[in-house]
């Protein structure tokens, strides 16, 4: 009887659950090409065996994921149990054959029964602690399917109480396969709980519970397959087939633009859902809806309605509503068929499977919904020609304050435990925006034409390029039109449009060329042949004119025979390093930090004047979680004698963006508060001499909210914001004479 039940429970149970797994399949295989995702093996096997199996990203949250270590190992042992209850369907006496028997495993099978119920206990209590109902939008669980996750808390526990129950009436009955040893110490407790029942009541418990469990594991396998819980099985297969190592540095495709535009009707990014690769679509249907991304979002944390949890979810939604059409067919009549067969269901009420569709009423930040999906929620016509990015009276799925809210910084990328590769996504959107639509911020277009017409974002002559070097103690070699770079010259310093334009971070260019000087380095610049790398252009969504832009930069460089660049501006550093390899563009590409950690190390910088002030240093996005940058940056600050340094509570990889990212520099911030405001107000918060980073639009963006707060009164008139390298420089300057009038003057600032 028990084998009749347990095996309709479970063909059923896998009938249901595989047709969802099948369904998705389908759907994935709709997306567009996605390139290399099998490229390098051994370092993909390293991958799913460390954040898999030893939960390394979600390890980074300690208690959070401790707990989710102790469950996905908890049900990866536990297995056995299950083992164990099939075989037990069959022959009371089963045991896995081998080892089965043997106490220890008894003990492994308990000790992670525990265990999960340790980490269930743990996950409710940060549920309640960070409800979205009290907290709304500073909970990462807002915006979240709650309903849905207390049921899977609910059935996982079920799941272990069961087994709990049967191996305790096992023990009694001696059916349990490692036999009445003691070492199954949880199942020996709850047995003397049932002891007194006597034989035949226990041989009821074990048959009754160990149904109940069976049946309860494959009703979690249906729930995990038509809910957000999918990431159970999705997950492995999406760290095994994610950008390698991470999907930082680098947007994660270089599309053919030139061949693109030539088409009658080019499509260029994603003006629709199906114009996402499969690995996209991958991406959308793994989300865990942990909001650990949303939580470390700065446009998310200065009241903006961007959440990047709530863009994925967004885009999993419509892509599984606007399923019938993706897969209705090729031809209109076929795809018109399965809209009215959708339709129709969805009038009976079964449409959406358990944990589809936003719970939570749309919100709207200053009139911006922040979910997009509940517009148009039901299939239909509507759904498949709704726009992807549109206003809610367009009822687009992202609204374009979302969109272009985004800095790029990449701290949903480098949080997200599932490696969901957010920032490719967005830009994807941005790109059919700007390039099919022209629909951008207005402000935004001004940079563009400077980009266009004069090779900076400022719009400022080229001629101009070179007047940083004036009044500086020794001749900066440029190199000419159709010269070579001289064969003494180590480096091409790369100024970059800021250091060579901007005032403030002109002062940096200057001090780290004397400091080159002093080392001895022999350097170069491109003066009035430089451009901009385009690093503006493409992560508005630009593509075009990123690659013409990064394709002549290429060939000069080529021409010139540079091997070597030096740049003190992050993004052009990741520009290129990383985005001009795929265009031909090969050099090695190091940050203006790195070099001058090298020279102090091998002593041919050696800071001597101490410096006595307190300092704090802001990790710039771009050097630091898009390339690893961390600890140069650092190294060269502590070497500074009376230099006194104290991190910010965000700091490294969890630091907040100053808000200059994804071209953020040339859009006004009308939403929310100003996000290098925000920054700056940690900062201070630590009372600071000295506010340090290593990128010029860092420096912009702090030395403007700094000034914003010293004209409020909230900051110190002597707070400075200053470049790593200016603070160096300045203890390698000869301290200033003492005079009569200024005792114990401080050294002269060489910058």
């Amino acid at each position: 009887m028990r084998i009749a039940i347990g095996g309709a429970i479970t063909l059923i149970a896998l009938a249901i659950a595989g047709r969802r797994f099948f369904w998705l399949f389908r759907l994935i295989q709709t997306g567009q090409p996605a390139e290399g995702r099998l490229d390098d093996i051994p370092t993909r096997i390293w991958s799913e065996i460390s954040e898999v199996g030893g939960q390394r990203k979600l390890l980074k949250w300690s208690v959070p994921g401790l707990a989710h270590a102790f469950t996905f190992w908890g049900f990866t042992v536990l297995m056995l149990t299950i083992i164990e209850a099939f075989g037990g369907l069959f022959d009371d006496d089963f045991h896995i054959p081998g080892f089965g028997h043997w106490a220890w495993i008894g003990f492994i099978e308990d000790f992670f029964a525990v265990a999960v119920l340790a980490g269930l206990a743990t996950f409710t209590a940060i549920r309640i602690r960070k409800a979205p109902a009290r907290l709304e939008r500073q909970s990462r669980f807002y915006g979240s399917h709650t309903g849905p996750a207390w049921m899977i808390l609910g059935m996982i526990t079920a799941v272990i109480v069961t087994l709990l129950i049967y191996r305790g009436a096992q023990w009694n009955t001696g059916n349990l396969p490692q036999g009445k040893t003691k070492w199954a110490f949880a199942s020996y407790v709850v047995s003397r709980v049932f002891s007194p029942l006597g034989h035949t009541a226990n041989e009821a418990i074990e048959t009754t519970f160990l149904l109940i469990n069976l049946a309860i594991i494959m009703g979690f396998l249906v729930l995990v397959a038509y809910s957000k819980h999918l990431h159970i099985f999705l997950a492995p297969v999406n760290v095994v087939l994610k950008r390698e190592p991470k999907a930082l540095g680098a947007l994660g495709t270089t599309p053919d633009i030139e061949t693109l535009m030539e088409q009658d009707e080019p499509i260029i990014g994603a003006g629709k859902v199906e114009d996402f690769s499969w690995k996209a679509m991958l991406d959308f249907s793994t989300c865990t809806e942990c909001g650990r991304c949303q939580s470390q979002c700065p446009a998310w944390n200065t009241g903006k309605p961007l959440s990047p949890k709530l863009i994925i979810m967004d885009l999993r939604d419509h892509l599984f509503a606007k399923a019938p059409y993706l897969l209705g067919g090729t031809d209109a009549e076929s795809r018109d068929a399965a809209w009215d067969a959708a339709a129709a269901k969805a009038h009976e009420g079964h449409d959406h499977a358990p944990g589809e569709g936003h719970e939570h009423p749309e919100h709207e930040v200053h009139g911006v919904p922040e979910s997009g999906f509940a517009r148009v929620s039901e299939p239909g016509k509507a759904q498949a020609e709704r726009p992807l990015v549109g206003t809610a009276e367009e009822g687009g799925v992202i609204d374009p304050d979302v969109l272009w809210s985004c800095t790029n910084c990449g701290a949903c990328v480098e949080q997200c435990p599932v490696d969901i590769e957010h920032v490719d996504h967005i830009v994807d959107m941005r790109r059919y925006q700007v390039m099919i639509e022209s629909a951008f911020p207005s402000e935004a277009g001004v940079m563009l034409r400077n980009l266009e017409n004069n090779g900076n974002p400022w719009g400022v002559s080229p001629r101009s390029r070179t007047e940083w070097t004036d009044g500086l103690p020794f001749e900066v070699k440029i190199i000419d039109a159709g010269e070579q770079i001289p064969e003494d010259v180590e480096y091409l310093f790369w100024v970059g449009c800021a250091g060579a334009i901007e005032d403030r971070a002109k002062k940096v260019s200057r001090a780290f060329a004397e400091l080159l000087d002093m080392a001895g380095v022999k350097f170069a610049i491109l003066g009035s042949q430089e451009s901009c790398t385009g690093d503006p252009a493409r992560r508005l969504g630009n593509e075009y004119l990123f690659q013409e832009m990064a394709k002549a930069n290429i060939e000069l460089l080529n021409e010139t025979g540079v091997k070597k660049i030096v740049a003190t501006c992050p993004h052009c550093f990741n520009s290129l390093s990383k985005e001009y390899s795929g265009l031909g563009g090969n050099y090695e590409v190091v940050h203006h930090t790195q070099l001058l950690g090298k020279l102090v190390e091998e002593k041919k910088l050696v800071p001597i004047t101490p410096i006595e002030s307190s300092v704090t240093y802001h990790d710039p996005c771009f050097l630091g979680r898009h390339n690893k940058v961390y600890t140069p940056p650092r190294e060269i600050l502590e070497a500074i004698p009376g230099l006194r340094g104290q991190e910010m509570h965000r700091c490294k990889d969890r630091g907040f963006c100053c808000g200059a990212g994804g071209a953020r520099m040339w859009m006004e911030e009308k939403i929310g508060t100003r996000i290098n405001t925000n920054r700056v107000e940690e900062a201070l918060g630590l009372d600071p001499d000295v506010v340090s980073t290593a990128c010029p639009f860092c420096i912009v963006m702090l030395s403007d909210a700094v000034t914003e707060q010293k004209l409020a009164g909230t900051a110190k008139e002597s707070v400075e914001v200053l470049d790593v390298s200016q603070l160096l420089a300045r203890s390698l300057a000869a301290p200033a004479a003492p005079t009569q009038d200024a005792p114990g003057a401080e050294p002269a600032p060489m910058s």
